[in-house]
């Protein structure tokens, strides 16, 4: 995925983007208020930053435990050398199963992370057993989530 050209984001813009980080359902008049833009205006710009790619679009928080997936993990996934060219179908692979959160293909040790939610310690053992026995995984290390805050980077 190519980076986006944020040259163009001026300080409205990105105060629009972090209120809208903070709640993606504020309504447009609210959000020309805050900024101190017209809402017209207002409506414009949060449409030009979805178009731009800058806004991918809006999401539900959800409480993970309310649909029973009572344990979270980080599953780093080590791929075999000779498999290298399957890099991007385990990408595709993971992001539909259903246990899967986020999927990061990262540098270092390890080629992916993949964030999991489980209904419980048996559940989350069967992930781990079922990416054991993909002929392109070489290795997995587990690493239980006790918490998780999301954070709200924007760019300066």
């Amino acid at each position: 995925m190519a980076p986006k050209d944020v040259r163009g984001l001026d300080p409205v813009d990105r105060e629009l983007v972090v209120l809208l980080q903070r709640d993606g359902r504020m309504p447009n008049s609210d959000l020309a208020r805050r900024v101190g833009i017209a809402p017209s205006t207002c409506l414009n710009r949060v449409r030009s930053l979805q178009e731009r790619g800058v806004i991918r679009g809006v999401h539900a928080d959800v409480d993970l435990t309310s649909l029973g997936l009572t344990i979270e993990a980080m599953i780093a996934v080590s791929l075999r050398r000779d498999a290298r060219a399957s890099i991007p179908g385990f990408a595709r692979i993971m992001t539909e199963k259903p246990y899967v959160i986020n999927v990061f293909y990262v540098s270092g040790s390890y080629d992916y992370l993949l964030h999991v939610a489980c209904a419980g310690t048996d559940a989350l053992r069967e992930v781990v057993n079922e990416l054991s026995v993909m002929p392109q995984v070489a290795g997995t290390e587990t690493h239980l989530i006790f918490e998780h805050r999301p954070g709200r980077a924007v760019g300066e």
